[in-house]
């Protein structure tokens, strides 16, 4: 069983991360400049460029949005248009089998919550560290008397 981080702890896949911010970034500029370096090109043709270089900036940035933060109280869960809070007590389990895209949380109600915080994708040991880390910690904060938590 890992040790136990000190909380809060934010998991999110940070290269990923890196990488999408910095595709947006420069996505953005060329689209951007060419837009404005474009002779022929109406007011509205140039708007339309960087409008569109708005979206597709846009949409790498929400791409790269998704992390898990755990917290004395439990877990935050962000997704790319979501985000859900969870009490300790209401993940049963953490998952990350072979080939899953993320970790899924296994919830009291019956249901499964993908937390794309963590997923193996560019760093396959660090999303499988970070998932136990998260099922380390899910399992000592939903089984043990919350009060001996409190700092």
């Amino acid at each position: 069983m890992p040790d136990l981080p000190a909380l809060p702890v934010t998991f999110r896949p940070a290269r990923t991360r890196v990488v999408l911010v910095t595709a947006g970034i420069a996505i953005f500029a060329v689209i951007t400049t060419v837009g404005l370096l474009l002779e022929p090109l109406t007011a509205g043709e140039r708007l339309s460029f960087i409008v569109t270089a708005t979206l597709l900036c846009g949409v790498l940035l929400l791409l790269s949005r998704p992390k898990v933060v755990a917290d004395e109280s439990g877990v935050t869960v962000v997704n790319i248009a979501s985000s859900r809070r969870l009490e300790w007590a209401e993940i049963l389990r953490v998952n990350l089998r072979p080939g899953d895209p993320w970790v899924f949380l296994d919830l009291s109600d019956g249901t499964s919550l993908p937390a794309l915080g963590i997923q193996p994708g560019i760093a396959r040991q660090r999303a499988i560290q970070d998932a136990r880390t998260l099922r380390a910690l899910a399992e000592a904060r939903s089984t043990a008397d919350p009060e001996r938590h409190r700092g």
